[in-house]
């Protein structure tokens, strides 16, 4: 291009950043709605944004005719300026829609001020040049705020699922405690500070489960947070008022495996306790092969997981002999003795639950009888059995 296109570009970034930028910040302000609706950006940045960009672009429009210097060098940042703003509103939290808006607005704005000033000076050639020229920086400009918006936000969420994931363990670690903490917690997990209780689902459900069941539970009135740790998903559900009737149905139709629902906790200071209660919860629900299990449901379940050696003397003291035998007899055994005492030592009721005939049942039960000595399988069934058998059942006792 002629000299005088080199002219006119020289005057503009001398003469006119200043009240470009003052005319784009009026703009934005009045057409671009995001940036009133959310006063994010004050106006002192903006204005300071638009005052780097438009002379900028100025630059990288001259350098794009082959008017000025290319200035390419590995500490050259031709778009220091896009991705500065580009990272400052993904901060700010201003839509990526209205950043990029407010770019072609400033092109726009460039455009007009350069065909005033080219009137006259350039040829029709030079001014469609001129114009290819301009909006192919801004088309690059723009794209470079949107990689460094997309980098900053990018970067915001890992940062944000880092306290999240940190608030989490010191949440199940007891800290709840700590009202302050708790209040922390409740705001950045979005969990009410009233009774909750603490959902264990296994480590293997898969990587939707935890939506499912946020969004079963929401339709049966509870609103939830999860998180997936080793031990499995882990969820605190919001127990209004103490009410959890409808919890474990809205967990079964969720189906993400063996689930252990907690008793009802006062508040987030008492997680911990829920916590444990549902990972034991959650244990039992995978020995009896059931969907969902509720802590208060299962209590001497709980009672044999709490103290594993003493469960392990209650085992062999009741079961030794059984559990001696080749596997498959013993399974058979302790299967029908289990039935057996849920059935209140009632060989029908106890043949319908295995089911079996009941010829198989009471023979089965004589083999018991002769194997501990007349001390099972007769008579009421003891009530240390059903413990021995949990023990069993839990894998406390191999």
């Amino acid at each position: 291009m002629r000299p005088a296109a080199a002219d006119l570009l020289e005057r503009h970034r001398a003469d006119r950043v200043g009240p470009l930028a003052d005319l784009l910040v009026a703009t934005i302000r009045a057409e671009n709605a995001g940036y009133v609706d959310l006063p994010v950006v004050p106006v002192e940045d903006l204005r300071a944004s638009c005052v780097d960009n438009v002379a900028r672009v100025l630059q990288l429009l001259a350098v794009e005719l082959g008017l000025a210097p290319d200035g390419r060098g590995p500490s050259v940042d031709r778009y220091d300026a896009a991705r500065a703003t580009g990272r400052r509103r993904a901060e700010q939290g201003l839509p990526l829609d209205d950043v990029l808006r407010s770019f072609r607005m400033g092109g726009r704005l460039i455009w007009d001020d350069l065909l005033d000033q080219a009137d006259g000076i350039l040829e029709a050639r030079e001014t469609r040049e001129l114009g290819t020229a301009l909006w192919a920086v801004v088309d690059s400009t723009s794209a470079a705020v949107a990689a460094a918006y997309h980098q900053a936000e990018a970067s915001s969420i890992r940062v944000h699922e880092q306290r999240r994931t940190a608030l989490w363990e010191d949440l199940l670690a007891g800290r709840g405690a700590d009202a302050a903490f708790a209040a922390e917690a409740a705001r950045v997990l979005d969990l009410a500070p009233g009774p909750c209780v603490v959902v264990v689902a296994p480590s293997g459900a898969p990587p939707e489960a935890g939506r499912r069941a946020e969004t079963h539970l929401r339709v049966a009135g509870h609103h939830s947070s999860w998180v997936r740790r080793a031990v499995g998903l882990v969820g605190v559900v919001e127990a209004p008022a103490g009410s959890v009737d409808a919890l474990c149905p809205a967990l079964e139709t969720a189906d993400v495996g063996a689930t252990g629902v907690s008793g009802v906790a006062a508040g987030l200071g008492h997680v911990e306790e829920a916590f444990n209660q549902a990972v034991a919860a959650q244990r039992i629900a995978a020995a009896r092969r059931l969907a969902v299990v509720a802590f208060d449901d299962a209590l001497p379940d709980a009672l044999v997981l709490a103290a594993p050696a003493i469960a392990v003397r209650l085992a062999r003291h009741w079961l030794a002999p059984l559990l001696a035998l080749p596997a498959d007899e013993s399974r058979a055994l302790l299967d029908t003795l289990e039935a057996w005492v849920r059935s209140g030592g009632s060989p029908t009721a106890t043949a319908r639950a295995l089911p079996c005939h009941r010829n198989t049942v009471l023979n089965r039960l004589r083999r018991v009888h002769r194997l501990t000595d007349g001390r099972l399988g007769e008579g009421a069934p003891p009530a240390e059995l059903s413990l021995a058998l949990a023990a069993y059942r839990l894998g406390v006792v191999d």
